[in-house]
């Protein structure tokens, strides 16, 4: 299969660039800050008693600094959805950047572990010197008390040691369960491990305050290795006993002033003449700097998010679907959103804490005001949602008006928020591929397709779903077959090519219904072959830009992807988008 480079580039090429762009923009940093501590004459004292342990310390924990200050921007959900929803971010390729949030703030995390391993070995190494190479002759240059300090000391019973030892306990609780074992065994591990970013980031602001390292101040009065006369004299003078005994304060005072000294001897260039003891001093913590902005922005989107959802809403009904999906419609007051989008649901009831983010399925517009999100139960917070919205869980189908004496749990909604599915309109031909519940993203565009069409710059949708057993179908039947009709009574059958694949069964079967005909024509045994049907869409639509979405098991993903990246012999593109979920 052959390499297309101009696809390779639209998919994965702007990735990988940026990627590339921001290691060596890490690797860059480090290098910077090493040489500096390394060569900076105001750090010549620190790093003769510290040696390179001082380098790679402070390096790291400038790589840190940058990691830490940008790790939470891809988190800051309502300005993401603000920019990819306003005019503002034209470019349709940086809106795709902008769906790689979540990859940025991995790389972030990855990069802070990494980085803080050695940050933490350098500084264990610096402990260890602080207590050998302790300076007598420059007591406030020391972090230990006395020569052969124990260096546990200054790990367990300082501000900075200590402190330090918490974050990397923290941060080895959040950064194990990340790993997509935990996620997907237990994600309420994840969730609440991963909100100790709080406590995390408190404890850095006090690890910094602790001002162990200093830098000299006064390099333009006492070069590194220069010569005090002043001092080599009080020490090389004797004075005479009887002298000293007449004159008992005479050793005590220092020289009143420094000896003048030849011109020559100063301009020598071997050896310059200092004038006075070196002055050291601790930096301000710049971390404050690196952090304190994101912080903030954080901290006010999270609080606006608390107000904005801080209202419950209304739900109007709630349908129990074939294979364990429950369906809920809802109102609320001022609520927009886009096709594609998904937002966040709290139900303190079922958790205090937990919240958790679906697709909406429904989207509301001029003449309703209808949202709703189909979930498919599959957890134990799910289940307890469940169990509090139906009157009998175990009916296979139920639907509860609100006007029936049926009280439902409170119920929080946060968002909307964006997604690339957003894009999913915005191209002339679009491929939307959904695995099983993975469906529910595009049953939002296709209510707005139900609408109305032709508003949209979207001429042509292939849609395949696939799924393993014949009743998923039916979680949205009835919209396809509204809206198959709606295009054959405007004259426009090709605007919408649906495809669905039961890839799981024991002999043919139908979508039970008359009114399901349409779809029973449509309905195919086994699993897509995805080669050929790339190669029959870039044919019908050739020297064209198709996006390609994708919700659904990693395995389609995957294929899909590097069908997206492959040549092919009619000049189509294929552009790729995903959404994966676990």
């Amino acid at each position: 299969m052959a390499l297309s480079w101009r696809s390779w580039l639209a998919n994965e090429g702007s990735k990988h660039l940026f990627l590339f762009f921001w290691l060596s923009l890490n690797v860059w940093l480090f290098g910077k800050t090493f040489l500096l501590y390394n060569q900076g004459l105001q750090y010549y004292y620190l790093h003769q008693m510290l040696g390179l342990g001082l380098c790679i310390s402070r390096a790291s924990a400038s790589v840190l600094n940058l990691n830490c200050c940008l790790v939470l921007l891809p988190m800051c959900r309502v300005l993401l959805a603000f920019l990819r929803g306003s005019q503002k971010v034209a470019s349709k390729k940086t809106r795709r950047l902008i769906d790689k949030s979540k990859t940025f703030h991995v790389t972030c995390g990855v990069t802070i572990c990494i980085f803080s391993v050695l940050h933490v070995a350098a500084h264990l190494v610096n402990a260890l010197n602080f207590s050998e190479n302790y300076n007598e002759e420059f007591v406030t240059l020391n972090a230990a008390n006395y020569r052969g300090e124990d260096p546990r000391k200054l790990l367990f019973a300082t501000v900075p040691g200590l402190t330090g030892v918490i974050m990397v306990l923290v941060l080895f609780l959040m950064c194990t369960a990340s790993t997509y074992a935990i996620r997907v065994s237990n994600y309420d591990i994840f969730w609440y491990t991963h909100n100790l970013f709080f406590v995390f980031y408190m404890l850095l602001m006090l690890h910094v305050s602790g001002g162990v390292l200093k830098y000299q101040t006064n390099l333009e009065e006492h070069p590194p290795g220069c010569f005090n006369p002043n001092k080599t004299l009080r020490q090389n003078l004797t004075v005479p006993k009887a002298f000293e005994e007449l004159f008992p304060d005479y050793t005590t005072e220092p020289f009143p002033e420094d000896p003048p000294v030849p011109e020559p001897f100063v301009q020598n260039s071997f050896m310059r003449v200092c004038s006075e003891e070196p002055k050291f001093q601790s930096h301000f913590p710049e971390t404050w700097f690196w952090i304190s902005g994101p912080l903030c922005l954080y901290c006010v989107e999270r609080l606006y998010r608390y107000i904005r959802s801080n209202k419950p809403v209304t739900i109007t009904s709630v349908i129990s679907h074939p294979s364990n999906v429950l369906e809920v419609r809802m109102v609320k007051d001022d609520f927009e959103a886009r096709p594609g989008q998904y937002v966040i649901l709290h139900c303190p009831r079922v958790s205090a804490l937990e919240s958790h983010p679906f697709t909406l399925t429904m989207c509301p517009t001029d003449t309703k005001a209808t949202f709703g999100v189909h979930l498919k139960v599959v957890g134990d917070w799910t289940e307890r949602f469940r169990d509090l919205l139906l009157l009998h869980s175990n009916q296979d189908t139920e639907i509860l008006p609100i006007f029936q004496q049926r009280r439902y749990p409170k119920l929080y909604v946060d968002g909307p928020f964006g997604s690339p599915f957003e894009e999913s309109l915005n191209y002339e031909v679009s491929l939307c591929v959904a695995g099983g519940i993975g469906v529910t993203p595009f049953a939002s565009v296709l209510n707005t397709l139900l609408d109305g069409w032709k508003c949209y710059k979207l001429r042509r949708l292939y849609f395949i779903w696939v799924c393993r057993d014949i009743e998923s179908f039916r979680w949205f039947a009835d919209l396809l077959c509204m809206l198959h009709n709606k295009l054959w009574q405007e004259n426009r059958p090709d605007y919408i090519n649906i495809q669905l694949y039961l890839s799981q069964t024991d002999g043919i079967q139908k979508i039970i219904g008359e009114k399901y005909q349409a779809l029973n024509s449509r309905l195919l045994i086994g699993r897509p072959r995805w080669k050929l049907l790339f190669d029959d869409i870039a044919k019908c639509n050739r020297r064209k830009t198709i996006g390609v979405f994708c919700c659904g098991p990693n395995k389609i993903s995957k294929i899909l992807h590097k069908l997206s990246n492959s040549s092919n012999s009619y000049g189509t593109r294929f552009e790729y988008n995903k959404e994966s979920f676990s």
